[in-house]
């Protein structure tokens, strides 16, 4: 399983579940469907159930965790309010904070760098400017986070 795939179905995924109220295991099994159909981006699904097991953990996890991550991001948008950012910086930034705090399967300087590429991806022009600048001032207090929560 690639983890980059499944980051960006869980972006979709969390972005379909704001946008038109799904729930995750729908949203996750038409992201999963759509891209073993259409394969645009050239990813070749080789474990769709290991895939969707990771995809629907992490939908679930940001998901459970939504009102902590956001008021955890919150205190680093400086000038920006979470309502105010675009719907998909919001999910990347939701899911690099997911893994940065509550997952520990994953490095913190990965799941930053994943975002980036993320945002660079499916942002504009600026976003991933953005998300580098939020997560490089959290992960500067990664260990205080963790511990409070």
């Amino acid at each position: 399983m690639k983890r980059r795939l499944a980051r960006e179905i869980i972006v979709q995924s969390l972005y379909q579940m704001e946008m038109n109220d799904v729930e995750s295991a729908d949203a996750v099994e038409m992201l999963i469907a759509e891209a073993a159909d259409e394969n645009e981006s050239e990813h070749v699904i080789t474990d769709e159930i290991e895939l969707k097991a990771y995809v629907v953990a992490h939908v679930n996890g940001v998901w459970e965790h939504k009102t902590a991550i956001d008021d955890m991001l919150e205190h680093y948008l400086k000038g920006w309010q979470m309502s105010r950012l675009s719907r998909v910086d919001r999910q990347i930034l939701r899911l690099a904070t997911f893994e940065m705090v509550f997952a520990d399967d994953v490095p913190a300087k990965v799941a930053v760098n994943e975002a980036i590429d993320l945002a660079k991806h499916f942002g504009t022009d600026d976003s991933g400017k953005f998300v580098n600048g939020v997560l490089g001032k959290m992960i500067q207090e990664l260990d205080t986070l963790k511990t409070e929560q």
